[in-house]
């Protein structure tokens, strides 16, 4: 039988969180914390690394609620205007087993803003070019990957643009658009309703799949097992 992992308790938190963003009342409500949002994440990254690994094997579901999938609710504030201590949002990665420069899967929940990304954010500069070195020189795989069905269904580009074609490229390059980017990132939008729904697990895991070509794309570029 299927599990919702996530209530609206889980979101209630955050909502009551964002109101009272302070040291005091987190401690007063650590357990409620731990209980309505972390231990329901931990269980979501363990049931779903089984399901990910028959996508590829060469990704990773860390279900340690420190050090593993799981974001910290801590916010990192030493260089920040912002001082509230905590991310009013609960999320998980599933980055590839090489970490550096490589795509991976990620899990967003907010009040309002429940979403799955997949892809490379914020790439080194090596790793773009091998990127957009590969775009080129396989257009029509780039090509029928942006534009399957299962994908564009599934998935919609995001991530920075640079204004013009990067050096390299002549200007009017039939992919200009793509290599201008700076991300290879793409994302699925979610209802709260939807999230807390027994299956929500298999409707992230379908999201990651109809990826899977896109992401594959991406490690077969960088040189990584897929």
């Amino acid at each position: 039988m299927a599990t919702a992992f996530f209530t609206p308790a889980f979101f209630d938190f955050f909502r009551e969180l964002k109101r009272h963003n302070n040291r005091p009342w987190f401690e007063k409500n650590k357990s409620r914390y731990e209980r309505e949002v972390r231990d329901p994440l931990v269980a979501f990254v363990a049931a779903a690394g089984p399901k990910l690994r028959k996508i590829s094997p060469h990704f990773v579901a860390d279900p340690r609620p420190v050090g593993g999938s799981i974001f910290r609710i801590y916010r990192d504030i030493r260089f920040s205007k912002d001082k509230t201590p905590y991310k009013t949002a609960g999320a998980a990665h599933f980055p590839h087993e090489r970490r550096e420069s490589a795509p991976g899967f990620y899990l967003h929940l907010e009040p309002g803003g429940v979403y799955s990304g997949v892809g490379i954010w914020h790439p080194e500069s090596p790793a773009l070019a091998k990127i957009r070195d590969a775009i080129a020189t396989e257009s029509g795989r780039w090509l029928k990957i942006k534009n399957g069905r299962a994908f564009k269904d599934a998935l919609t580009f995001e991530g920075r643009q640079l204004k013009t074609t990067p050096r390299g490229y002549p200007k009017d390059h039939p992919l200009a658009d793509d290599l201008k980017r700076t991300d290879f990132t793409a994302g699925h939008k979610y209802s709260e309703k939807e999230a807390c729904s027994s299956e929500f697990l298999d409707r992230f895991i379908s999201t990651c799949r109809a990826a899977s070509p896109f992401t594959k794309f991406l490690t077969d570029a960088l040189g990584l097992p897929y």
